[in-house]
């Protein structure tokens, strides 16, 4: 009897340790695994051919990507590392997750923008006329008795711009893992400038200013086109406002200081979210005398630099004196911080069309526009071409949800390449009037997502993606921007927005899902040319990336 006790309480208190395991240990690691609000934001399938539920988002159900072999369950991906240490980097983990490694389709030529033969023809054309007009400029300075710094030009067929040149495609600007973009941001931020010259908008104004226009034309903006020695070339914009300093509430959007930074920090969230779309931009302290007095060739430009009271070599735009709308910079001596706007192929080898923003602002001080005061205003566009069919009206969707994260308010145009016709991606251009305010969201910049109530399920995604603590956007802009010469590129408050305003998105999708189902707001990445996109529904075409 004495032995049956003894059995019997050993067998429960094994059940007891047995259980009490269970529940404090093995319990919480498969809750870990599970999606759900909580888990960090696991969006992994349990198994692959599946669908699997987004957490937190009103059941939506995310569709399996067949290209991804590989996958744990914390959302590593394919090519992941394991090292605990590199784990750690919430954007690594965010660039190993499934949903941002979805393949593109095989690029064919009519797929590319440049081929590699014409592009380097191009280009040594363009080189040679380049030499010959260095030489006569030399020739005459001499004569002259002017001082001008000569470097001589390298161009390299492996060069960076031009591999950034020839990576361009119908999806995107540049691929995900394409290493010419590293090798742009770290050329445009170190090699030697040989040129300095305005902008072609600027050329074009011939220095006339109509003070009499609230809104200056392009080129009034201070901003510079440098040439490098490797013949790259990158748009200069210098520093006009701290950090920390926000837009007054009494300064009209169109009139606002364009800022380097901005344009720095647009380029990193365009990355973020997979858009792609940014030409690539890196932060650089440029010496103004150096790299930009003694380099121009064009005598307006040297004549609009002068010493400030401080000692500080300063120069300003042409007609800002005039007009008194924008002012000098000054370096500190020389020494001026600003960013590097990678240029796009020329127009003459790669053709662009700009188009009116259907939802663009009213440039008056009391004027307005017709989606400002028509709720259904969608309708009408959705009738138009060409935002009749296809993905253009998805495209200006993503674009507004872009601006409202940055804060945007000035996209009054888009560009895209005319070779991709009207299923081309939008150019996410000047984004400088961007990051003005932190303490305020302007939900009007909304107004296509709001008003249209569509949006590609591959956005949704990764803005879901990015609102778990996981893959948090404003760490994995923070880490990224982390990068930068110039850091820290925002003031902390312009990340923290980030969250707010990202979480303001999905609340709008979530409103249109409510008031129209899933199957009517949340559609695949590409719609076939003769479907309208009013109707939303998934499409059986193969899950093809925009």
């Amino acid at each position: 009897m004495m032995m049956r006790r003894d059995r019997l309480l050993l067998a429960v208190t094994l059940t007891a340790i047995f259980t009490a395991d269970l529940y404090f240990v093995l319990l919480p690691k498969l809750r870990d695994r599970q999606p759900g609000p909580g888990n960090g934001g696991c969006l992994c399938p349990q198994s692959r051919g599946t669908n699997f539920t987004l957490a937190g988002y009103n059941g939506l159900t995310i569709p399996w990507f067949s290209n991804i072999t590989s996958i744990d369950l914390q959302g590593k991906g394919v090519g992941a590392t394991d090292n605990p240490t590199d784990w750690g980097s919430k954007l690594g983990r965010l660039f190993a997750h499934p949903l941002y490694n979805i393949q593109t389709p095989e690029l064919g030529l009519e797929e590319r923008l440049m081929q590699s033969e014409e592009l380097m023809e191009y280009y040594r054309r363009k080189v040679l006329r380049w030499e010959r007009h260095m030489k006569l400029y030399s020739e005459a300075a001499a004569a002259l008795n002017v001082t001008m710094l000569e470097h001589q030009v390298t161009f390299d067929p492996e060069a960076s711009w031009l591999k950034f040149h020839l990576g361009i495609n119908r999806y995107a600007l540049y691929t995900r893992d394409d290493p010419a973009i590293t090798r742009l941001l770290q050329d445009m931020q170190a090699t030697t400038v040989i040129s300095a010259d305005y902008t072609q908008d600027e050329k074009a104004l011939k220095g006339a200013c109509d003070c009499t226009q609230v809104v200056k034309p392009s080129g009034h903006h201070l901003k510079l086109a440098l040439k490098m020695q490797n013949f790259g070339k990158a748009m200069f914009k210098p520093m006009r406002q701290q950090r920390d300093q926000e837009t007054p509430d009494d300064v009209f959007y169109f009139v606002d200081f364009q800022r380097h930074n901005a344009e720095i920090a647009a380029f990193h969230l365009d990355r973020i979210l997979d858009f792609r779309r940014v030409p690539p931009v890196v932060g650089r302290l440029v010496n103004v005398t150096g790299e930009i007095l003694l380099t121009t060739h064009n005598e307006d430009l040297r004549s609009v630099f002068f010493t400030s009271p401080a000692n500080n070599t300063c120069f300003f735009a042409k007609c800002l004196y005039v007009c008194k709308t924008e002012y000098a910079v000054c370096g500190s001596p020389d020494l001026l911080e600003g960013s590097m706007s990678a240029y796009l192929p020329g127009l003459s080898i790669a053709p662009r069309i700009s188009l009116p923003n259907p939802w663009i602002r009213s440039y008056t001080f009391t004027g307005r526009e017709e989606w400002e005061v028509n709720p259904f205003y969608c309708d009408t566009i959705k009738r138009l071409y060409p935002y009749n069919s296809g993905n253009r009206l998805l495209n200006i969707i993503d674009m507004a949800i872009f601006d409202f994260l940055i804060g945007n308010m000035d996209r009054h145009h888009y560009e895209i390449f005319t070779k991709f016709g009207d299923e081309g991606f939008l150019l996410h251009f000047d984004n400088a009037k961007g990051f003005g305010k932190h303490s305020q969201d302007e939900m009007s910049i909304l107004a296509p997502l709001s008003q249209c109530c569509i949006i590609k399920r591959s956005t949704l995604l990764r803005m879901q993606l990015l609102s778990q603590d996981h893959y948090r956007l404003s760490d994995v802009m923070r880490e990224s921007l982390g990068g930068d010469a110039l850091q820290p590129v925002l003031a902390e408050p312009h990340l923290q927005a980030l969250d707010r305003r990202l979480q303001r998105v999905l609340k709008t999708v979530h409103r249109c899902v409510r008031r129209l189902g899933e199957a009517q707001v949340i559609t695949t990445d590409f719609v076939d040319a003769s479907v309208m996109p009013e109707s939303v529904k998934p499409v059986a075409t193969p899950n093809k990336e925009k």
